[in-house]
C-alpha cells in the first residue's frame, strides 16, 4: 500500500548541506501497524513529513497505492505530538473534528456532524462535544486529534510521537485506544516514537533507523499474540526479548556498556 523507495533528505546545499537521511527503503501493507524508532536525530520526524507529503525528499520517493506522493494525499491523516497546536482553541471539540470534513476536497463527508459524533464516541469523548480544547486535559485533547483523523476516514494514519507529552497512565490508555480504533476502523498506522516499549507493544513490525544520516538498521516482526494488554503482554518473556532486540539494534557497539 505504501512504499518508501530510495528516500534521502538533505537540508541546505553544497559543503554546508546537512544530510539527515541517507537512503530508506521499506513497504507498509494495508491494515498494518508499523512502528519506527531510532536514535535521537535519526530523522524520524523528517521521514514522517516526507511520507505525508509535507516535505519533499531530496532523492527517492514515497508511493501510496502506486502513485507518487507530491503533496499531502487525501487518503492520509497526521496526528502530531503537540496537540495544543493542532487544535483550534476557539472552536468546540465538535467543530475541531468537523473542520477537515467540510474542507477536505475529495474526502468531504456528506454528514460531518454525524461523522464527528461517531468518531468522538469511538475515542471516549461522547458528551464533550461542546467543550473547548482548553477545558480538557492533555490526554483528552490528543483524543480529539485522533477523532479528527478517524472522522476524516483516512486510509493511512501517521502518528508523530503522539503520546510524548502526557503522563505514563494516560500514555498507556491512549496506546490501547489507538489499538482499539485500528481494529474498529481497519486503518493502516505508522507510528514514529522514541519509546521502545511502545513500539514493541503496539506494532506488527518495528523499523529501526540507524544514526544519521539514516538507513534502515533492522526490521523486526513483532509476533506477540493479539489482542494485547498492558498487564499481560508486557510480562511475556517474548516481549522482553523483542524489547532487548530493538534496544540493541538502536545502540551502537560502543554504547552498550550499561544495562537495560
Amino acid at each position: 500500500m505504501l512504499e518508501v523507495v530510495g528516500l534521502g533528505k538533505s537540508f541546505g546545499s553544497g559543503s554546508s548541506a546537512t544530510k539527515a537521511i541517507e537512503r530508506l527503503d521499506f513497504t507498509v501493507s494495508a491494515g498494518e501497524f508499523v512502528g519506527i524508532v531510532g536514535p535521537s536525530g535519526a530523522g524520524k520526524t523528517t521521514l514522517l513529513k516526507c511520507m505525508s507529503g509535507l516535505l519533499a525528499p531530496t532523492t527517492g520517493e514515497v508511493r501510496l497505492n502506486g502513485a507518487t506522493v507530491t503533496g499531502p494525499p487525501p487518503e492520509m491523516a497526521v496526528v502530531f505530538q503537540d496537540y495544543s497546536r493542532s487544535l483550534f482553541p476557539w472552536f468546540t471539540v465538535q467543530r475541531n473534528v468537523e473542520l477537515p470534513l467540510k474542507h477536505g476536497g475529495k474526502r468531504m463527508v456528506a454528514d460531518p456532524v454525524s461523522a464527528a459524533a461517531e468518531a468522538l464516541e469511538a475515542v471516549g469523548l461522547k458528551g464533550f462535544e461542546k467543550h473547548f480544547p482548553w477545558q480538557l486535559s492533555g490526554g483528552m485533547q490528543q483524543r480529539v486529534a485522533i477523532a479528527r483523523a478517524l472522522a476524516y476516514q483516512s486510509e493511512v494514519l501517521l502518528m508523530d510521537e503522539p503520546f510524548a507529552s502526557v503522563d505514563a497512565q494516560t500514555r498507556a490508555e491512549l496506546e490501547d485506544l489507538v489499538l482499539q480504533v485500528r481494529e474498529q476502523f481497519g486503518v493502516t498506522i505508522i507510528l514514529v516514537t522514541h519509546d521502545i516499549d511502545e513500539s514493541v507493544y503496539m506494532s506488527d513490525r518495528v523499523i529501526v533507523l540507524s544514526r544519521p544520516p539514516s538507513t534502515v538498521e533492522q526490521v523486526l516482526t513483532i509476533d506477540l499474540p493479539w489482542p494485547r494488554h498492558q498487564t499481560t503482554t508486557k510480562v511475556l518473556p517474548e516481549y522482553a526479548k523483542l524489547r532487548t532486540q530493538v534496544y540493541e539494534s538502536i545502540m551502537q557497539p560502543g554504547d552498550r556498556t550499561g544495562t537495560i
